[in-house]
């Protein structure tokens, strides 16, 4: 009997792998992270089809790890549990632990040079009550709006280049983007550092930041 009762347990941790075995969910939660969106959203968001990305919510949304409501004939997604946010970034960390392959890519994402420890959000805090450092949110304009670390600039790598003489040649810099498997940070911060800047990124992003109860802001307050 308790081998039945083990072999029905493990069958239902292996439901919640499979939901996470495809790229495109994976990169569906880490926009849920930012906060709940409609599939249309979701779909701009991923570059996924509707029909696509509807397939996606649905294997995401039998193995629990999100919710929906009805917002008129909208539907909308969201995390159905905080603690999904520590299971990506166990996922992000055991891949770059075995996984020469990630190594590769995000020594690349860096210049092919070792990257700079990331600054705990703990330390970041210590330095923003400080006023000494600056901090960039290298999100989209519209998920900076939704909720953004107080004091942020929010600086799309597009935008990068041209802001860089606004920055003291002294300045402190650290970059924050998404979470646990955005690149915007990395590529930031090696474009901050070819030009010669003290720069880091944020040891998570802004869902971690927000998970910790640290506060957040929005463009309308």
């Amino acid at each position: 009997m308790s081998i039945s009762f083990k072999k029905a347990l493990l069958e239902e941790y292996a439901r919640v792998a499979h939901a996470l075995s495809a790229p495109a969910r994976l990169s569906i939660l880490e926009q849920l992270a930012q906060g709940e969106r409609g599939v249309e959203a979701l779909a701009e968001k991923t570059g996924l089809s509707l029909a696509n990305c509807s397939q996606h919510l649905q294997q995401l949304r039998r193995s629990s790890l999100v919710t929906s409501r009805r917002d008129g004939k909208a539907v909308i997604y969201q995390l159905s549990d905080a603690k999904i946010l520590n299971l990506m970034d166990f996922l992000r960390i055991v891949a770059e632990r075995n996984l020469a392959q990630v190594e590769r890519i995000l020594r690349g994402l860096s210049g092919d040079e070792d990257a700079p420890e990331p600054i705990s959000r703990a330390d970041l805090a210590f330095r923003l009550a400080k006023g000494t450092v600056t901090v960039l949110d290298v999100r989209p304009a519209d998920e900076y709006a939704a909720a953004h670390i107080p004091g942020a600039l929010n600086v799309t790598l597009a935008e990068l280049e041209q802001v860089l003489p606004k920055f003291a040649a002294d300045a402190e810099i650290v970059a924050y983007c998404r979470g646990p498997y955005c690149v915007y940070a990395h590529q930031a911060v090696a474009a901050l550092r070819q030009h010669g800047f003290n720069a880091r990124r944020l040891e998570g992003g802004l869902p971690e930041w927000r998970e910790d109860g640290r506060p957040v802001l929005t463009t309308a307050q």
